[in-house]
Formats: structure tokens, C-alpha cells, sequence
């Protein structure tokens, strides 16, 4: 982010879109006729961004091969570029992990609490709590396959405004009747310690705790203590272990899948990609990226109200528009395991909450590190227009597919 000195060159491709058993297929340029010209530019900026941004969508995204250090193998990508950038985000979101310190408030997270057990059809439904701080039990349903296993388990959060219950409906019944162990919840900004959620402090009491802890990645520190219960139960298999989440929670699923690598299948329904584009990452209950912590040291930032804030690292060259720390890093992040992204708002150029046309950039770059690392196959981007909502029968056809294909015996 800077003064605006000239837009960069734009970087095109000439995509043909196709869907082919349940895979994004992008072929070279003319191989289909009517193929749309697709830029890897940032997505166009929200209105109160500030004008050093303003022209964002004029430069194309960053690739994590390119640059001052070419990264030309997959040994290079394992061992110098990923953990260069696992660095760099564990530096922009406090922490990945609890510190030493931390681990006071971390108990024996398979001492639930049962409170009731219904037989359903092909499965038991067990509503439970789960210690995910050792003063913490987080509401949960356990839905466990007829038979003996072992399963493939599916953790499924539940989005801004049902409850945990809901994954229940929109996902859990289908995999437990397909032989899935499903745990269903929701973020710890929808309730945390003293009933309080992203409406009355919650992040403010992740900071009190532990320090500066985004949100995003104590989500995803959480999805990591369900998935330690998961496997400590005999129906799971614990080598297979997905995670599926929408809006609010397919933001989380990709914090998920970039750092919790315990998952080897991640469905993220209608995330909106971008990071500065036309939804609310700013917000204190997801990056705060515009509050000053005393840990950031960012004095030399040209924007003196945003030195030492989240925006001012992700902000990693400001003298070109654009966060150059984006969610296409945590796609690469993620890679080589498998991750789905559904986009809704395909047929829009621009969409509030939803992916739009302008999330295709930030596919497209995470792809060539899965090219790199010989599993293309393994990320998949699915362009729908079916608006903001976590079910449809595309939607359901995609993300049924890809855990079949990537949790079940065989992969």
C-alpha cells in the first residue's frame, strides 16, 4: 500500500471454465471458444479504504514462486519458501500455537461431558461438551456412524447466525449415514468463556489470556483440539480428518487448513478470498488488523495511524497497492492436503461476503504451488452463482465428492 506510481503490467490468462466430475478444469488459451480473460489482480478495494489502497485491483497478486528468490522445486518450496512464510504469519497473527505459557489453560481434552444420546437413523447423535480450555466446555454434537469403524471424521462449524446444531442439517446427516464420524460446533466468537461471543469481547478475552492470539488462529488452534478428541475415540481413523465450514467458518477453514496439518481434507463454502475486497476481515473478531499492539514493531510504516498494526505486516511492501500477505499464501500454506473452495457470487462482479468473479486471482496463484508440488488435483475452486448459502444440490454434489474421493479408503 502506497502512493499509487503507475499500475503494473497486467498479468493475463485466457481461461476456458469447465466443470468435469466435480473438478475446476482451467485449460490453455485456445483450446474453447468464448474463453474469458481472467487477471490475477487484487479484488477492487471496500469504499473507506484508505487512498493509498484504492487502486489495488489495477496490480496483479503476488506469485510465491516469483521474485527476489525464484522458487523453481518442490525441495526449495518445502524447505526454505514455506517456512519463510509460515514465519511471516506466525509473526502477522501473534500465534499459530499456544506459547509455553499457555499451556496452563490447556487440559485433557477428552474429558467431555455427555449430556444426551438419541439414536438417529444410521447413527447416534450425542450432545456433549468438550474442554477446550480447561474453564472452557464448548457446545458440540458427536454423530457416530452405525458399526464399528474405524471412520473418517468430518469436523463442521456452523456459521454467523445458527447455532452448532446446524452442521447437523446441512452436512452431518449425509456423512454419518456415509460412514463419517461428524463433531459439529461453531467458533469460539459465537460463545467462549462467560457467554461471550464476537458482540461482547470475546477476542478480548483471548488477548487477556494469551496474549495477542487473532482470532483466526485461535479458531484454528480449536479445530485442532477437536480433532485431538476425534482421535482419541475407537470409531476414527485418526489419519483422516476433514474440517467443513461456511461464511464465518469458511473463513476459518482456511486458517484451518494453512495450519493445522492434522486435516487432510478442507471444504471452505463462500470464504470471499480476498482479504481486503468486500467483507469484513478487519473486524476485532477476525484479524484487527487496525489496532495498534504493543508487540508490532513497525515504526518506518508511511501511514503513521497503522504502524504498529496486523495491517501494517500484512502490508509487506508498501510501496505497491495491496496486501501482499493474502489468503492465497494460506491456500499454498495448505498445500500438498486437499482443499476445496466454493465460491457463490460467480455470475457478480463484485460481492458482499460471497466470492465473486475477482477470487479466481487468489485461486490461481495457490495453484501454481500445488502444480509444483505435483498435486494440482488437490486444490479445487468451484465458481457457482448461487448466492451466499451453505447448501444447494451443486454445492452438496462438490463437497461430497471431495471427501469421498480424499477421506475414504483408497487415497
Amino acid at each position: 500500500m502506497a502512493i499509487h506510481q503507475g499500475a503494473a503490467r497486467p498479468l493475463t490468462l485466457l481461461l476456458a471454465f469447465m466443470l468435469y466430475s466435480g473438478n475446476f478444469v482451467i485449460q490453455a488459451a485456445g483450446e474453447e471458444p468464448g474463453s474469458s480473460e481472467i487477471r490475477l489482480r487484487y479484488h477492487t478495494p471496500p469504499a473507506w479504504s484508505p487512498p493509498e489502497m484504492k487502486r489495488q485491483h489495477d496490480y496483479d497478486l503476488p506469485s510465491l514462486l516469483t521474485g527476489e528468490s525464484p522458487v523453481t522445486t518442490a525441495d526449495q518450496w518445502r524447505e526454505v519458501a514455506r517456512p519463510r512464510l509460515l514465519e511471516s504469519w506466525r509473526r502477522i497473527l501473534g500465534k499459530i500455537e499456544p506459547a509455553a505459557a499457555d499451556m496452563q489453560w490447556f487440559g485433557d481434552v477428552t474429558q467431555a461431558k455427555t449430556i444426551r444420546v438419541e439414536q438417529k437413523e444410521g447413527y447416534r447423535r450425542v450432545e456433549l461438551t468438550i474442554p477446550l480450555e480447561k474453564d472452557f466446555f464448548q457446545n458440540h454434537l458427536l454423530l457416530l456412524p452405525d458399526g464399528e469403524g474405524p471412520f473418517p471424521a468430518v469436523i463442521a462449524w456452523t456459521s454467523t447466525s445458527p447455532d452448532y446444531q446446524q452442521p447437523e442439517e446441512w452436512w452431518g446427516v449425509w456423512l454419518a449415514q456415509h460412514g463419517y464420524v461428524v463433531l459439529t460446533s461453531w467458533a469460539f466468537i459465537r460463545h467462549y468463556r462467560d457467554d461471550t461471543s464476537y458482540r461482547n469481547g470475546a477476542s478480548e478475552k483471548v488477548y487477556e489470556r494469551f496474549g495477542r492470539w487473532l482470532p483466526l488462529a485461535k479458531m484454528a488452534h480449536d479445530a485442532s483440539r477437536q480433532a485431538e478428541y476425534l482421535r482419541s475415540l475407537p470409531q476414527v481413523d485418526p489419519d483422516r480428518l476433514g474440517f467443513i465450514g461456511f461464511s464465518l467458518s469458511a473463513k476459518s477453514a482456511l486458517y484451518v487448513g494453512a495450519f493445522d496439518p492434522e486435516f487432510k481434507a478442507v471444504v471452505s463454502i463462500d470464504p470471499h478470498l480476498a482479504m481486503h475486497g468486500a467483507t469484513n476481515y478487519e473486524s476485532p473478531w477476525y484479524l484487527d488488523w487496525r489496532r495498534p499492539f504493543e508487540d508490532i514493531n513497525t515504526p518506518d510504516y508511511p501511514v503513521k495511524e497503522l504502524r504498529g498494526t496486523v495491517w501494517s505486516l500484512l502490508d509487506a511492501d508498501p510501496q505497491r497497492p495491496g496486501f501482499e500477505h493474502n489468503h492465497h499464501e494460506l491456500l499454498a500454506l495448505c498445500a500438498p492436503r486437499a482443499m476445496l473452495v466454493i465460491g457463490c457470487s460467480a455470475d457478480k462482479e463484485s460481492a458482499s461476503h460471497s466470492d465473486d468473479r475477482q477470487s479466481i486471482a487468489y485461486y490461481l496463484r495457490a495453484r501454481e504451488v500445488y502444480r509444483l508440488l505435483g498435486a494440482d488435483d488437490h486444490l479445487q475452486y468451484l465458481p457457482l452463482t448461487e448466492g451466499h448459502q451453505a447448501v444447494s444440490p451443486a454445492i452438496n454434489a462438490a463437497w461430497q465428492a471431495f471427501f469421498q474421493k480424499h477421506l475414504q479408503p483408497g487415497e
